[in-house]
């Protein structure tokens, strides 16, 4: 198993941040680095608990399809995803949220075992830990800045 863990302080209120991690369509917006797509199951809107969303993306030059389900939810505070198809052998998204004096901080862990075995480990060490580093740092560092212009009414 890997694990990437992203940390972004949000100066905005913990609500407001929970609602847009959890937002199909901001999600989409914050990840147009990757021509992200919502395909399947909830295509837009507020993820609850027990929903279903495929997002269809570009990874290494290829496109690839994740479909993930909501399986615990305490808003604001936490709420978790885990892969049902897709190209990993597993993957669980914890997203969490505390408020810190006048921010918030959003802290998502990102766990996953990639297929193949002893090769995949390789793959993971070699490619798969930092492009996924990479990705959730620019599409975390799009949702900051996209809560703290709703927050300050800036829309």
């Amino acid at each position: 198993m890997t694990t990437v863990v992203v940390e972004t302080r949000i100066a905005a209120p913990i609500e407001l941040c929970f609602d847009l991690a959890r937002d199909v369509d901001a999600h989409l917006k914050t990840s147009s680095s990757t021509g992200e797509r919502a395909v399947a199951g909830k295509t837009s809107g507020l993820l609850e608990l027990g929903d279903v969303v495929t997002f269809e993306a570009v990874h290494f030059g290829l496109r690839q399809r994740l479909t993930s389900r909501i399986v615990e939810f305490e808003r604001p505070h936490r709420f978790v995803d885990e892969m049902v198809s897709g190209a990993f052998a597993s993957l669980r998204h914890v997203h969490d949220f505390v408020v810190e004096e006048t921010s918030v901080l959003m802290r998502d862990t990102l766990t996953w075992r990639s297929p193949l075995g002893f090769l995949g480990v390789i793959a993971d060490r070699l490619l798969v830990e930092q492009h996924m580093r990479r990705f959730m740092v620019r599409k975390q560092s799009e949702l900051k800045v996209y809560a703290e212009r709703l927050a300050r009414g800036a829309g």
